[in-house]
């Protein structure tokens, strides 16, 4: 009995994650006090031009995302805050970014949905 609920254990343990999910206001807050951080865009090229950005935010597609794993290797030890349309698709970046060793990754909960409700920023350069 012991034995299964070890393996219980180990097997939630192995499923969750340490990112953390940021309201939009907290994800603001970061990206103006903290210097070195990323501000990753999982959206497409056409959302991020038609919908806008973050200022000073760099979009690498979720579809491609692993083939940016090596340039993204400067922050590994940095935080990362990653960002989608509503949420979903940067929880998976999040995942990815955390299996890859990144250690202080951020999701914007709500995606750039909620960053808008919340009256914040958005460029469309």
């Amino acid at each position: 009995m012991k034995k299964a609920i070890t393996v219980l254990l180990l097997i939630f343990v192995n499923i969750s994650f340490a990112f953390e999910n940021l309201s939009a206001k907290d994800f603001y807050n970061l990206t103006n006090k903290e210097k070195g951080i990323l501000i990753l865009d999982v959206r497409t090229p056409q959302e991020y031009r038609e919908d806008g950005h973050i200022s000073g935010s760099i979009l690498i597609p979720i579809q491609i995302l692993p083939q940016y794993i090596k340039e993204l290797d400067k922050f590994r030890d940095k935080k990362i805050l990653v960002y989608c349309r509503s949420g979903n698709r940067s929880i998976v970046a999040s995942k990815f970014l955390e299996q890859n060793s990144f250690k202080y990754v951020y999701n914007l909960k709500g995606g750039i949905i909620e960053w808008k409700k919340s009256n914040l920023p958005v460029e469309y350069k």
